[in-house]
């Protein structure tokens, strides 16, 4: 079974590796430091570890609050969402606000055979001077 990449958020408090390079919230390093100092500062503050970069040495975590953590995965959700999908075609049609009719059919027709395929079409009307 391949390994799934985990979703951002808490880990909670089964970390795997030994040492660790913590952030605080605000984005400082706090350096390296074992997993319990870096659990014991976690307590202390009343925040997550969140694993942020795994095949770094030595792996980066970064204490966050719940609401940093939500904005996140917003974040990131709406980036993949924005992003096409792999094998995706996306096309791009642009043209006047004065266009002649028989143009404005034909590439009307043309955004339908895309739709069609299951292409991502993009229209852009300029202005005409």
């Amino acid at each position: 079974e391949p390994k799934r990449k985990a979703a951002f958020g808490s880990i909670g408090r089964r970390i795997p590796y030994r040492i660790l390079h913590v952030i605080n919230q605000d984005g400082e390093s706090l350096g390296n430091m074992h997993r319990a100092e870096a659990l014991k500062l976690m307590d202390q503050n009343d925040l997550k570890l969140v694993l942020l970069r795994e095949n770094a040495e030595p792996p980066v975590y970064r204490l966050m609050t719940g609401q940093q953590i939500h904005e996140e995965q917003l974040k990131r959700a709406k980036k993949k969402k924005e992003s096409p999908k792999p094998g995706m075609v996306q096309k791009e049609l642009s043209f006047s606000s004065a266009i002649a009719k028989n143009d404005l059919e034909t590439k009307t027709k043309q955004i339908a055979q895309w739709i069609e395929k299951k292409y991502h079409v993009k229209v852009t009307i300029r202005q005409a001077k």
